[in-house]
């Protein structure tokens, strides 16, 4: 099958093509399929006008113009729409009901109105992007935030055929009157090949050290202030290792917060990090605190960085929020709590700091669930059904 897919931003700014869009298009490559991933970059203007052959994937960053002129999202959509058609693909997948990939699917969607294709179309949703999701996180204009809410609702009625990264966003579609049939649940996963050949252990020499591996923005910063010092009462020799950078600087507050609480010589902050430089981080913690507020964006989300703890072996602990649920049993792949209670967060990880027994059990648990049901080359049949039918 010749299959594209088309992006709404490019390959290395943002991680929805990079860790979702690619990897499956690997899958499917190694399947016999034929996939092209059609990038507009202008969130990566170094990328503009590159091709890549990645796995098998052929990647293709439009050019960008040297300057924006007026009325530009429209030509760059019409260019994606026909780079796309001149392939002459039997499935196009747009990847997000909004920006240029929403856009892409409505002209596709009025192409196939005039009879002028019959490609079938296909849209991915790994997020909720409107009123209650994206559009309250980011500085959009109040036109922008009008127009992805709208994008976002008329894109997953009218595709062929939905997928998405969450049980909540299957409901959400569900609902809007979309036959059940026509939903692909497919949350993030990974490739077979990229999970650690055993699991990961600190050294035994090392001091207790809880892991907090965040963007931040998913939860209130002094309730996981408050658990750090809950957890420090009980064991003050613990050391809190933080890696992850905010969307919107929150980290800066949040170390400031830890100042404040007296947790500032507990705290080792590394930021950002490659994913060269990750393992070894990673191997440094007894376990990982993987705090979630109940919120809608929360719930429809499905967690890369708890996948990729999971796939380490690290036991966490997490708030029973959307994905984390579906990804972790309770003491067998992990610890859930309720997300209003820091305290019984704090109590999971002391629990665990002194049961080296329940760590190995919970390591083990996580990423047996990863290699059974989180992997590519497993999911990749559902991806099939939805482009054919």
């Amino acid at each position: 099958m010749n299959i594209v897919m088309i992006g709404p931003f490019g390959l290395h700014t943002k991680s929805t093509m990079r860790e979702r869009a690619l990897p499956l298009a690997q899958a499917l490559v190694k399947r016999g399929h034929r996939l092209t991933m059609l990038l507009p970059p202008w969130d990566c203007p170094q990328d503009s006008g590159q091709v890549w052959q990645l796995g098998g994937v052929t990647v293709e960053n439009l050019r960008l113009p040297a300057s924006w002129p007026v009325g530009w999202p429209i030509s760059l959509t019409v260019r994606l729409v026909r780079r796309a058609l001149a392939l002459r693909p039997q499935v196009i997948h747009c990847f997000k009901p909004k920006a240029y990939a929403g856009l892409s699917a409505w002209l596709l969607w009025q192409l196939r109105r005039l009879h002028l294709t019959d490609v079938r179309l296909v849209i991915d949703s790994d997020d909720w992007e409107g009123y209650g999701g994206w559009n309250d996180l980011e500085a959009y204009s109040r036109a922008q935030k009008w127009v992805f809410a709208w994008q976002e609702q008329w894109g997953l009625r009218h595709a062929d055929a939905i997928t998405v990264a969450s049980r909540a966003l299957q409901t959400i579609v569900w609902s809007m009157g979309v036959p059940a049939n026509t939903v692909f649940y497919m949350p993030n996963a990974t490739m077979a090949d990229q999970i650690p050949a055993a699991p990961i252990h600190p050294e035994p020499t090392a001091p207790p050290t809880v892991l907090l591996y965040t963007r931040f923005f998913e939860f209130s910063l002094e309730r996981v202030v408050k658990t750090f010092s809950m957890i420090q009462q009980s064991r003050p020799d613990v050391r809190f290792l933080i890696v992850g950078k905010g969307l919107f600087g929150e980290e800066k507050r949040f170390l400031d917060l830890c100042q404040t609480a007296g947790l500032g010589p507990a705290v080792d902050y590394r930021g950002w990090v490659s994913p060269e430089t990750l393992p070894d981080l990673l191997a440094q913690a007894h376990l990982a605190l993987y705090p979630f507020e109940d919120t809608l964006i929360n719930r429809t989300k499905c967690a890369v960085k708890l996948r990729d703890l999971l796939a380490a072996g690290i036991p966490v602990v997490a708030d029973a929020v959307g994905e984390n649920a579906e990804m972790i049993v309770n003491r067998v792949s992990g610890l859930l709590v309720r997300p209003d209670a820091p305290h019984l967060m704090a109590e999971a990880a002391v629990e665990l700091l002194g049961d080296s027994l329940l760590r190995e059990k919970l390591g083990q648990g996580a990423r047996h669930y990863v290699r059974e049901c989180l992997v590519w080359e497993r999911l990749v049949e559902r991806a099939e059904m939805a482009y054919r039918g």
